[in-house]
């Protein structure tokens, strides 16, 4: 039986191509016994190279840039409370007589709608002496 040196086997070794993209020869590489590693040099230098997570923020951060704008052109996003007018609630006062009252531009649903909206209200019933805040449009 005779002995074989590692760097005969390793002469003839090459791995099989993976089918993504052209082999970087550079790579890796054997060194043989006696010989010298060559020097490293950068890939890219002053190139900027994005990740495919990084890709994908980008993307994402684009699409909610512009779907927000979109959505704030269409009047569909809350507008920011500006300090308004507020009315008290009296007693026996409803949320359907506060938006005729106070929002007469809007229709009865659309008003009631924003005063929700505006105050957090989940329901249609309000409690005497609540403060409520009037959208402005």
């Amino acid at each position: 039986m005779s002995a074989i040196a590692l760097h005969d086997i390793l002469e003839d070794f090459e791995p099989a191509p993976t089918g993504r993209g052209p082999r970087r020869r550079d790579h890796l590489r054997v060194v043989r016994p006696g010989e010298t590693a060559p020097a490293v040099q950068p890939a890219d230098e002053g190139r900027l190279t994005i990740t495919r997570r990084g890709r994908l923020t980008v993307t994402l951060a684009a699409t909610t840039l512009v779907a927000l704008t979109v959505l704030a052109a269409a009047g569909l996003l809350p507008a920011a409370a500006d300090g308004g007018e507020t009315v008290v609630v009296q007693p026996g006062q409803t949320l359907s007589q506060i938006a005729v009252t106070e929002l007469p531009e809007l229709p009865l649903d659309r008003a009631i709608v924003q005063l929700q909206l505006t105050n957090n209200l989940n329901s249609l019933d309000i409690q005497a002496g609540t403060t409520l805040e009037i959208p402005g449009n």
